[in-house]
C-alpha cells in the first residue's frame, strides 16, 4: 500500500489474533524507527522484545490495580465531559489495557537515552529532545506496522509502572521508558473505535491565528 493508504490504515487494535509477528517481521518494523528524525544525531533507541503471555504478563502485572482502581472511580464520570466518540473509545479501551498487551504476544518496549533535566521537570521545550525524538521513532514503528498488515495498541505507564519495567528488564542508568506498545495481527472481529472527521481548511491558519 502506499503512503497515504497506511496513513489511512493506522489504527489503535486492542483485540489481536494468536498468529505470531515473525522476528523478520519485526526487525523491519523496528528498523523503521530509526528512520525517524531524532534529536543529536544519535539515535540513542533500544528495544526489549518479550515473547510469550507468561513473560508478558510478568512485566504488565502492576497494570491490574491501577485499571482496575481507575476504571470504577473515573469512566461513569467521564460520561459527562467527553463527546460520544471519545467515551465508546475509553470504554472499550480502559479494561483491555493489560489484557491487549499480554494477548498481543510480542510486547515491545522501547527506551531511549536522555541527556540533562529530569524528564519530568523540564527546563523549557528544548529539554524535551530526546523524548520528542522517541514519539517520532514510535510513529514509524506504528506505520510500518500498518504496512505489514500489524496492529499496535500502546498504554502509557502510570504510576510506579515505568521504573517497576526498568527494574524488571535491567535498562542501564539514564534511559527512559515512554510506553508499552503491544505489536500483533489484529482479531477477525477486532473494535475499532470510530475516527473523529476533521476539515482540514479549518485547522489551516494564514500568517495569523
Amino acid at each position: 500500500m502506499d503512503f497515504y493508504e497506511v496513513l489511512e490504515k493506522r489504527r489503535t487494535v486492542r483485540d489481536f489474533s494468536d498468529k505470531e509477528v515473525t522476528d523478520e517481521v519485526l526487525e523491519r518494523i523496528l528498523a523503521a524507527a530509526f528512520k525517524a528524525p531524532t534529536n543529536d544525531h544519535l539515535r540513542q533507541l533500544e528495544f526489549v522484545v518479550v515473547r510469550g503471555r507468561e513473560n508478558i504478563a510478568s512485566i504488565v502485572d502492576p497494570l491490574a490495580g491501577n485499571i482496575e482502581g481507575f476504571t470504577r472511580k473515573h469512566v461513569d464520570a467521564l460520561a459527562d465531559v467527553m463527546d460520544k466518540d471519545e467515551y465508546a473509545m475509553f470504554v472499550d479501551a480502559m479494561p483491555k489495557q493489560q489484557k491487549m498487551l499480554v494477548e498481543s504476544g510480542c510486547l515491545v518496549l522501547p527506551f531511549f537515552y536522555h541527556k540533562g533535566c529530569p524528564l519530568l521537570k523540564p527546563d523549557c521545550l528544548s529539554s524535551l529532545n530526546y523524548f520528542a525524538s522517541a514519539w517520532a521513532a514510535i510513529e514509524n514503528l506504528l506505520l510500518a506496522a500498518t504496512a505489514e498488515g500489524l496492529a499496535c495498541a500502546m498504554h502509557i505507564p502510570i504510576e510506579r509502572e515505568a521504573e517497576h519495567v526498568k527494574r524488571t528488564v535491567h535498562a542501564p542508568e539514564g534511559y527512559e521508558f515512554p510506553c508499552f506498545l503491544a505489536v500483533g495481527y489484529p482479531a477477525p472481529d477486532a473494535y475499532l473505535p470510530r475516527q473523529k472527521v476533521i476539515r482540514v481548511k479549518d485547522r489551516i491558519h494564514g500568517n495569523t491565528w
